[in-house]
């Protein structure tokens, strides 16, 4: 039993099916990252991402094709290499963090003004609307940002008011306003 387990895993070389896996893990995570910048509005760069992408699904799919009923440890990693490569496109997607955000502040009057003006000297727009919450008056503060900055935001916030109501979207369309000339060379 052991011994045609150890031939079925030693059938086709250790570093053949290193590179299967390997290979499919980039190649997925590009088609993941391709996904999300097109639906981002990033269309140029996922374009130019498809281009590898499918150039290694082609290698990567013919080499396990060819011989699949011979070798089925090559699909076996290939379909490893699919998951692990979702899971990967997903943190690296995460770590770069394409788009922009709105972020939505509901705190007092008078924290308010603190928190806008550490956001100001931080350098993020702040726009804010005056409230009336349930027991007292409230502002809204909107703070308008690229993804990235977005935990360092709502540190800061968390920092100045604990007590505040943080909430943020994600942003499809941008039009008109202000936005400083330094952030739009970022998109």
């Amino acid at each position: 039993m052991l011994d045609s387990i150890w031939a079925f895993l030693t059938s086709v070389s250790i570093w053949e099916l290193l590179l299967i896996l390997v290979a499919k893990v980039i190649e997925v995570s590009i088609g993941t990252m391709r996904v999300i910048l097109i639906s981002k509005g990033y269309r140029k760069p996922g374009t130019f991402l498809a281009i590898f992408e499918i150039l290694l699904w082609v290698f990567i799919a013919s080499k396990v094709i060819m011989g699949i009923t011979e070798y089925p440890i090559k699909g076996i990693m290939y379909s490893l290499g699919f998951a692990l490569g979702i899971y990967f496109g997903s943190l690296l997607e995460n770590r770069l963090a394409v788009g922009k955000v709105l972020i939505h502040v509901i705190c007092s009057t008078e924290d308010a003004v603190i928190a806008m003006k550490a956001l100001r000297e931080a350098g993020h727009g702040v726009t804010s609307i005056d409230a009336h919450g349930k027991d007292s008056d409230r502002t809204v503060l909107m703070i308008f940002a690229n993804r990235k900055n977005k935990n360092i935001i709502i540190e800061m916030i968390e920092t100045m008011n604990p007590k505040a109501l943080v909430v943020s979207n994600e942003v499809n369309i941008l039009q008109g306003g202000y936005v400083s000339p330094w952030k739009r060379i970022t998109k």
